[in-house]
């Protein structure tokens, strides 16, 4: 018997108000080409001696997840899945920029160690005391998408029963000039941000569900046809009709080669179909995608889509939201669809 997925619970720390839903009232706006997540005051959470030895984006990480642990009531999750297109990059420049100046014989081992993709699930693992499925995807930016669709197979063929799914990145001030250069980040249109989201999936809606998972479609340069015919697949698996979803939300990042896409796209596949779009909140990173299944979720479970989300000028706040589907590609080569809708829908 396939099982149904829901998301229960879900956190982020970006360059919005951390920990909070307060983007969907009051978003804030970040100026310039590229913006760092505000954090919270960690003093909070986690004992000094532990706070110093985590980078930034550890500490988001841990910390997403505990919380997110806590409101599902999932103390140890049968999987852990984490999608991050540059991992722990901070550490990683601190380590490298210390064997430029020092050579091999004074290093520390801490940033070495803390600089591989693989940490961020691995730290999360032990903090929980939890032994099952580890993984890591480093895919550029399909990295959630194949961390959710990991998640989504295990848990419909009933190999586990809950996952949590965490998407993670972190931008330096030097890799932020190397991306520049290789034309992916700093485009007028947009701005470059950091991701950190987890989110607790699980076999049963337990209390307060944010919203149902029906499907995911991971697609590589499908044209204009296999776009086609994964929507068709997806909507007859999930047994929701193309004509019963209220919005469709796109990875737009105000870039014209990349929003190109979309615009060619999105008339063919939904037409007349009304088009969201997250990254101008939240920004663009490898695993920004992540952020927008994030809002996605929150929107279905507060029955409600904020005006300043919908594309184009003049969008009108909806209430009773039933089902949403995310459109996003990468470089136009990576494309994936996700289907999500209210846990009543």
């Amino acid at each position: 018997m396939t099982r149904e997925v829901y998301i229960r619970a879900a956190r982020q720390i970006s360059v919005q108000l951390p920990l909070s839903e307060g983007w969907m009232d009051a978003p804030l706006y970040p100026e310039g080409p590229y913006a760092r997540a505000v954090d919270p005051d960690y003093r909070h959470y986690f004992a000094p001696n532990v706070a110093r030895r985590l980078g930034k984006l550890l500490k988001r990480a841990l910390l997403t997840s505990r919380l997110v642990m806590e409101e599902s009531g999932v103390s140890r999750p049968g999987a852990i899945i984490t999608g991050t297109g540059l991992g722990c990059i901070e550490n990683t420049g601190i380590f490298l920029d210390a064997l430029a100046r020092e050579g091999e014989g004074l290093l520390q081992p801490t940033h070495f160690m803390q600089s591989t993709h693989n940490t961020i699930s691995s730290l999360v693992a032990i903090d929980a005391r939890c032994h099952g499925y580890n993984s890591t995807y480093a895919h550029k930016g399909a990295s959630f998408e194949c961390a959710l669709l990991d998640a989504f197979l295990q848990l419909r063929e009933g190999r586990v029963e809950t996952a949590l799914v965490g998407a993670h990145d972190e931008m330096t001030p030097d890799y932020f000039v190397l991306l520049k250069r290789a034309g992916y980040l700093g485009h007028a249109g947009g701005f470059s941000g950091e991701t950190a989201a987890s989110m607790m999936l699980a076999d049963r809606p337990g209390d307060g569900a944010l919203c149902r998972l029906r499907g995911v479609e991971l697609l590589y340069r499908p044209g204009a046809g296999g776009l086609r015919r994964a929507l068709d697949s997806l909507s007859r698996e999930a047994g929701v009709g193309l004509d019963e979803v209220d919005a469709v939300m796109v990875g737009a990042n105000g870039h014209p080669p990349n929003d190109r896409v979309y615009g060619e796209a999105c008339p063919l596949l939904f037409p007349g179909k009304p088009l969201l779009r997250y990254k101008h909140l939240f920004g663009e990173s490898y695993t920004a995608p992540a952020l927008g299944a994030y809002a996605a979720a929150t929107c279905l479970h507060r029955q409600r889509l904020p005006a300043h989300l919908f594309a184009g000028e003049g969008g009108v706040e909806r209430r009773g939201v039933r089902h949403l589907l995310l459109y996003n590609h990468f470089e136009n080569k990576t494309h994936s669809l996700v289907l999500l809708s209210a846990c009543g829908g």
